[in-house]
This record gives C-alpha cells, sequence and structure tokens, in this order.
C-alpha cells in the first residue's frame, strides 16, 4: 500500500479545524444502501462544534463585538463550549459558559482545565425560567463589560460553517453522489447549513432528522404535532423549542430514537467499527440505520460522528450507570436483586481484602466514587469498609502508619445483612441507621444497594 503524503505542520490547531476524514460503515445491517459516518471527532477540540466556534467567534471580531481581551459567553451542552474554548484561548479571549446539569462530568472537566469559567445550571427548566440556561448566559453576559453572548442558536455564522465547509467537504468526498444525509439538532445549525449546501449543489439529496423521544422536533416534522418536550439522556441533541437556526422545512424524513436505542447504536459503533463515539453520533446512527432498511433501492447515506465518546466514558461507556438508567436488558429476578448496581457475581462489585492496606481501599474508593467496600476473603464476605472506618483509622495515627494499616484493622466485621427475597420495606430500617444494605442469597455475597440505588429503582418504575 503506497503512503499518502502527509501536510506539513500547522501553524496553529486552529488550522486542523475540518477536513475530517469519512468511513464506510461495514458489519451493520444496512438493507440495500451503503453507510459513510464523517468523523467530525477527529476535529482538534474533539467534535463538529470547533466549525461553529471559529465561525461564530471571526464573526463577531469582524463586526466589532468582540473586541481584545473580551469574554465570550454561551449557553452550551458542552461541545460548543468546548470548540468555543478550543478557539477562543488561542485568541486571547475569556470564556464563561453556563452548562445544564445533566452534562457528562468529562466536558465539565475538560472546560475546567483549559480555565474556562464554567456555570452550572438546572436541566429540568424551560425557556423563560431564569435558570434555563440559555436566558442565564444572556442575562450574565448583560451585565459583563466587553462581553458578547454568542448565541450558537440564533448566530447566522453557525449555519454558515456547515454550508461552506462540512457540506463541500461531504460532497467532494461522496464524489458528488450522496442521497441522503442524516443529522440531528441541538442548535440547528448543521441541519440548516447542510441542507442549504445540498439544496443548491446536490438537490437529489435528502435531509433526515434523528431526534430524541421527548424532544418536540421530530413530531412537528412528521405529523405537525406540538408536544409537551419530555426528557432524555443523551446530549447536545434535541431541543424543547425550535431553534431561530432550525430550518425545519428543509427536513424530508424524522425518526424518533429512544434513549435505549441511542445507547446501544454508539456502543455498537464502538465494538464493529472501532470508532469512539458520542451518545448523539448514537442517535444518528440509530436513525440512519432505520433509514437505510426502510429504502427498497441501494442509496449512498452519510451521517456524522459529533463528537469522541471519551467525553462519556462516566455514562454511556459505563455499564453501572446504563443499568442505573434503565438503557439496558438485564435479568430481573423480581426481588432485592434488581436494585443492585453493580452485582458481585458478575464482577462489577469494587471490593477489597482483609490484608489490603487502607490506602488500597482508598483508592478504589475514590476510582469507583463509591464510599463503602465489601471486604472479601476468598471469596467470602467477612467486613465492609466505608469513609467514617477510614477516617477513624487514619486521623490520630502517625504519618508512617496511618494508610499502611490492613483493612482488617479498620472494617465492621458485625454485619447486617438482607436476603435477595425480602422487600423494598426491609431496606428502610437499614438506611434510617444510616447502613448500606449488604445482600446474600444464602450465603452468597450478591452485591450493595444504597440509598440512591433505591432512588433510581423507584425512578425507573415511576
Amino acid at each position: 500500500m503506497t503512503a499518502q503524503p502527509l501536510p506539513p505542520p500547522a501553524a496553529s490547531t486552529l488550522d486542523l479545524i475540518g477536513g475530517t476524514p469519512m468511513v464506510e460503515l461495514k458489519g451493520f445491517d444496512t438493507g440495500p444502501c451503503r453507510l459513510f459516518v464523517k468523523l467530525e471527532s477527529a476535529n482538534p477540540g474533539g467534535s463538529i462544534k470547533d466549525r461553529i466556534a471559529r465561525s461564530m467567534i471571526e464573526a463577531a471580531e469582524k463586526d466589532g463585538r468582540l473586541k481584545p481581551g473580551g469574554t465570550i459567553v454561551e449557553a452550551t451542552a458542552g461541545n460548543t463550549g468546548l470548540g468555543l474554548a478550543q478557539v477562543g484561548i488561542l485568541k486571547g479571549y475569556k470564556l464563561l459558559l453556563v452548562v445544564p446539569d445533566k452534562m457528562a462530568r468529562e466536558k465539565i472537566q475538560h472546560l475546567r482545565a483549559m480555565g474556562v469559567d464554567v456555570r452550572i445550571t438546572r436541566s429540568d427548566v424551560g425557556k423563560g425560567h431564569p435558570e434555563y440556561y440559555q436566558d442565564m448566559a444572556a442575562a450574565i453576559a448583560a451585565k459583563l463589560n466587553n462581553a458578547v453572548y454568542i448565541n450558537q442558536f440564533s448566530n447566522p455564522a453557525n449555519p454558515l460553517a456547515h454550508e461552506t465547509t462540512t457540506g463541500p467537504e461531504i460532497l467532494e468526498q461522496m464524489e458528488g453522489d450522496v442521497d441522503a444525509m442524516v443529522v440531528g439538532v441541538g442548535s440547528g445549525g448543521t441541519l440548516t447549513g447542510l441542507g442549504r449546501f445540498f439544496a443548491k449543489a446536490s438537490p437529489k439529496t435528502k435531509m433526515v432528522l434523528a431526534d430524541p423521544v421527548g424532544s418536540i422536533l421530530a413530531p412537528l416534522v412528521e405529523r405537525g404535532e406540538e408536544i409537551t418536550p419530555g426528557s432524555w439522556v443523551v446530549e447536545g441533541i434535541g431541543e424543547d423549542f425550535v431553534p431561530d437556526n432550525c430550518d425545519l422545512a428543509l427536513v424530508a424524513k424524522a425518526y424518533e430514537i429512544t434513549d435505549t436505542e441511542s445507547i446501544a447504536a454508539a456502543r455498537s459503533l464502538l465494538v464493529k467499527a472501532g470508532i469512539l463515539g458520542g451518545s448523539s453520533s448514537g442517535t444518528l446512527l440509530a436513525g440512519a440505520l432505520k433509514y437505510c432498511r426502510e429504502q427498497t433501492e441501494p442509496k449512498r447515506v452519510v451521517t456524522l460522528v459529533c463528537d469522541t465518546g471519551s467525553r462519556y466514558l462516566s455514562k454511556v461507556y459505563n455499564d453501572s450507570w446504563v443499568l442505573e438508567q434503565g438503557l439496558m436488558d438485564r435479568e430481573l429476578h423480581g426481588d432485592l436483586r434488581d436494585l443492585i448496581a453493580r452485582g458481585a457475581t458478575s464482577g462489577d462489585t469494587v471490593t477489597v481484602g482483609p490484608d489490603d492496606t487502607l490506602l488500597t481501599a482508598y483508592n478504589r474508593m475514590r476510582a469507583a466514587d463509591v464510599s463503602q467496600l465489601p471486604v472479601l476473603d476468598d471469596g467470602r464476605l467477612i467486613g465492609l469498609i466505608d469513609e467514617s472506618d477510614l477516617l477513624e483509622a487514619v486521623e490520630d495515627r502517625r504519618q508512617d502508619v496511618r494508610f499502611n494499616q490492613p483493612v482488617a484493622a479498620a472494617m465492621t466485621a458485625k454485619l447486617h445483612t438482607l436476603q435477595a427475597g425480602e422487600s423494598l420495606e426491609a431496606l428502610l430500617p437499614i438506611f434510617e441507621r444510616d447502613e448500606v444494605a449488604i445482600v446474600m442469597e444464602g450465603k452468597e455475597f450478591l452485591g450493595l444497594i444504597t440509598r440512591i440505588d433505591l432512588i433510581n429503582y423507584l425512578r425507573r418504575a415511576a
């Protein structure tokens, strides 16, 4: 195989935005169609939003709204904020971003690592509420000197980025032959920009919308129905209003995609194609596969990997989180086993041994984000160690002794256990004693149930 010539070094990462690769997906049931994905995750900021960030910032510079040393304010599900930081910080601007509280922690950690001022607000309120992320961002920007609210939802430079860069790249990579383009809507820029481009350059190309169940957009397109917005887990896609930048008249077909379908598709994309995409990429893939399978003639269909899945390792690619959300099939027993988030028999429970040091116990608690660990000796439950046990064991000890003590010296050996067949009501006295429920089947340890596990169970059953 002849190696392709490599480009020379770039002057900055700004020069690496765009020009992303295209991959044909194999191993998926695409009916009579061929399905291609454009890897927008290959942008330097890890998402398609790098394109609109550069476009919107440069437009604000050109029209004088954004001046040297100024502050860029935006309401974002994370990726637009990361794109704005990727571009804005290199240009010398400060960033203040308002982010809904359902966003993946990886996005927030990434933003704060770049020195961004991140304000987290509620995700359970709608437009017009003072804590709604867009209203909050606009209010903050109005009070700051030398600040601009970029407002991706209404900014014409958003769709323009896709009309002038993303669309032409796709058509060139597909050698001028694209039958359908599957997109989602967050701000509407991708749909509108690509729709405008293809309407002129490739009129045969149909725009197809993949939309989360709970979003108002697909029902509007398919049935002309105005629904009450619901809630959904996937991030950066779906809306509870029609953004100014969203031209739904460009859409030929729309699909409503459940969170379960989105998560399954994203995980399938990794396993079958080796592509680590985010949750919205799963929504687009699920929609594209539905479109492909409905066709009776061969079509060339394109969709996007909107961002990297490395921002969703604690969610989409975390089995425990997916199970907690009720987004993965699991065997149900009709007893307390159904409340265990991390089962011992499946190897998901994080444990410690009696001879391990307290430092090992501490490190495992921190890594797994848990506050207690079962202590197992040759597979047999012999104790439990929690944060209180750790603190009591180390607070009055010499520095060289504190965390070198064995777990057996600090653990609680007198355990109150429950059998798997007991009722939910049996959990309440345990929680009232500020303990965690230890679930057994005979002498076999099955796992732990915490208050949040019970809350998640009741939420899913509501």
